[in-house]
Formats: C-alpha cells, sequence, structure tokens
C-alpha cells in the first residue's frame, strides 16, 4: 500500500493522527442529519476506496489501527459531550476494522462498518433530544431522567447497549469477528481488541451513570413520547434483527 493511498482511506477508516480529521469535522457540524449522513458513509467511503484500488492491508497496518482503536476508547472515559463521545467511540470502532481488511476477501466488511454506524445514529438522535430538553447533552449537568423521565431512559439503555456492542446487537459480530481472525497469529492483539471492547462498556456505563441515576435534578422536562419511544424501540429491533439475519447467520 503506497503511502498515498494508506492517507487516503486512513482518513476514512481512522488512523491517528489522520483519525482527527473525522472528528474536527463531526464536532464544527451542528445540524444532526448531516451528523446521521457522516457517520452512515465515511467509514463506506474508505471501503469503497480500498477496493476500488485493489490494495493489501499489511499485518502493520492493522495494529496501527488496534492502537487507533485503544486510543480512543481510553479516551471516551473522559469525555463528557455527547457528540463528541459519539464521534470518539466511531473512530475507534471503525479502526478496528482494519483488523477485518486482514481477510480482505470478506465482503461482509460493508456490514460490519453499518453495525457500528447505526445505533450511533440513534445515540446521535437521542443527544439531539437531550439539547432540545435541557439546552446542551453533558453527562454530569443533569441526572436523575430514570425518575422523571422513564421513557427516554428506557430507550437511552438500549441504545448505549447496541453502541457499546452488546450480545445480540450486530455491532457484537463485528468485535467478535476481529478479535477471532487475529487470535491465530497474535493473542496479543485479540486481548487488546478485547480491551477496546471492555473500555468501550466502561464508558458506556459511566454515560448511564451520570444521566439516569441518582436524585433528579429537573422535574419539568417532557418525556419522550409514547410515539417516538415506539418508534427508537422498533428501529432498535430492527437493527438487532437485520444485524443477526445478515451478520449472525455468516459462516
Amino acid at each position: 500500500m503506497s503511502d498515498f493511498y494508506l492517507i487516503l482511506v486512513g482518513l476514512f477508516l481512522p488512523l491517528f493522527p489522520l483519525s482527527m480529521v473525522f472528528n474536527a469535522v463531526f464536532s464544527k457540524i451542528k445540524s444532526h442529519i448531516i451528523r446521521y449522513v457522516l457517520l452512515l458513509v465515511w467509514p463506506q467511503i474508505g471501503l469503497v476506496t480500498l477496493f476500488t484500488l485493489g490494495v493489501d492491508v499489511p499485518g502493520w497496518v492493522a495494529v496501527w489501527g488496534l492502537l487507533t482503536a485503544l486510543l480512543y476508547a481510553f479516551r471516551l472515559l473522559t469525555i463528557r459531550e455527547l457528540g463528541l463521545w459519539a464521534s470518539f467511540i466511531a473512530t475507534s470502532a471503525w479502526a478496528l476494522l482494519w483488523i477485518i481488511l486482514l481477510n480482505s476477501d470478506d465482503s461482509s466488511i460493508y456490514l460490519y462498518a453499518l453495525a457500528f454506524s447505526a445505533p450511533l445514529m440513534l445515540f446521535v438522535s437521542l443527544s439531539e433530544e437531550l439539547t432540545k430538553r435541557f439546552g446542551a447533552a453533558y453527562v454530569g449537568i443533569y441526572s436523575g431522567l430514570a425518575q422523571t423521565q422513564p421513557r427516554f431512559s428506557g430507550v437511552l439503555v438500549m441504545v448505549v447497549l447496541a453502541v457499546v456492542a452488546t450480545p445480540i446487537f450486530p455491532a457484537f459480530f463485528a468485535v467478535l469477528h476481529s478479535i477471532v481472525i487475529v487470535v491465530p497469529t497474535s493473542l496479543t492483539m485479540a486481548i487488546l481488541a478485547g480491551i477496546v471492547w471492555t473500555l468501550w462498556t466502561w464508558a458506556g456505563a459511566r454515560v448511564l451513570h451520570g444521566l439516569i441515576v441518582g436524585p433528579a435534578t429537573q422535574n419539568d422536562i417532557p418525556d419522550l413520547t409514547s410515539g417516538s419511544a415506539w418508534r427508537y424501540s422498533g428501529m432498535l429491533v430492527g437493527i438487532a434483527v437485520v444485524g443477526l439475519i445478515l451478520i449472525g447467520g455468516l459462516p
């Protein structure tokens, strides 16, 4: 892979420090619609470019991707702004795709990228709901949402579980595949990929603890409507079912 190709693809399948480009672009954009589009198409552009160029992925690039994923997984633990949190976990997740690309004939890579992106789109939508209600989407500046907004809290818990690749959600299969691929050649890489996954879970728990646990700080903010809660639930079920069919059924 030439240096130019590496830089080009590394912008869309994040490799640090090229990963800072996506995070800078994402942070500057305020429209949640455009954020949805970025989350959906950014890694797909990288994959299409990579396969169009027809280049193989050397092992050292996969290691670079894994270290990028680990870096952003650690940084998640200190992030309080939910938009930035979504950006960082997207960067960490997409960087893991480099490991899966070691098996470059695996056409399911596009589905794995989508498995990471789809729940994040719901997460960004929920952070927008928080911004509308409280003026900002930060962990820790308000709490106790489980008491005052039970429907929102329930949806948020399920969306975060999907984002951090909890089993049955499709992102789980992507992470599992990245671990399984490297077990025969590098147990260390497999362990590090597992640590990335663990850090996502820890970061997700911190987000939920900071928002829905504890005494309620504001009692006059309306909850999600029943219709909105059902729409989010339906999309989550759809993501899980489609993921099980398209990814869970792959050999």
